[in-house]
């Protein structure tokens, strides 16, 4: 018996050592331990004060990039709008010139006027649809003189008394342009 409580009074002095040195190096570092949880406590809150200077700041570059963004809309459907504005004007310039054509060669079938309305459709067509500027420029400069040609020969037909002339120019361009697109 007496060495089980010899064993049981080792094991409680041994217990108690463990918490004296324990203790000492807690009383031996206290500083450095205040010091420490005073540091983490200050890291802490610079790190917080940070992620809300950088969620504010992000915040504000994305309400920067929303009107960024809705004032590109805003142009894009306005310069839209515009484009239909302007395809639809150039269509009744197109259906204006077929009706010109029709009342300048009275004596042609009603097919020779349309398809030389067709034809400067297709042109205004590729022109519209192009998406590179100098195919647009180019097609635009084959619709402006096809127009012109038109235009021409329709004065010059009304200058004229022959009724059996035919609108030539304007034919030989469409042969011409054809056999150049093919």
């Amino acid at each position: 018996m007496l060495m089980i409580k010899r064993w049981a009074f080792s094991l409680v002095s041994f217990f108690y050592s463990l918490k004296d040195e324990n203790l000492r190096w807690q009383v031996t570092n206290q500083e450095q331990l205040l010091k420490l949880k005073h540091e983490r406590a200050l890291a802490e809150k610079e790190l917080e004060i940070e992620l809300k200077n950088k969620s504010v700041l992000l915040a504000h570059e994305i309400s920067l990039l929303e009107t960024k963004n809705e004032a590109e809309l805003i142009i894009l459907k306005t310069q839209c709008k515009q484009d239909i504005k302007d395809y639809k004007q150039y269509l009744s310039s197109l259906d204006q010139l077929k009706q010109s054509i029709q009342l300048s060669y009275v004596h042609l079938p009603v097919a020779v006027a349309f398809t030389i309305h067709h034809h400067a459709k297709q042109l205004l067509n590729k022109m519209w649809d192009a998406d590179d500027i100098e195919i647009k420029l180019h097609f635009e400069m084959q619709l402006l003189q096809f127009m012109t040609t038109v235009h021409e020969d329709a004065r010059l037909n009304l200058e004229e008394t022959s009724e059996e002339k035919l609108p030539q120019r304007t034919l030989n361009l469409i042969q011409s342009l054809t056999v150049n697109d093919h």
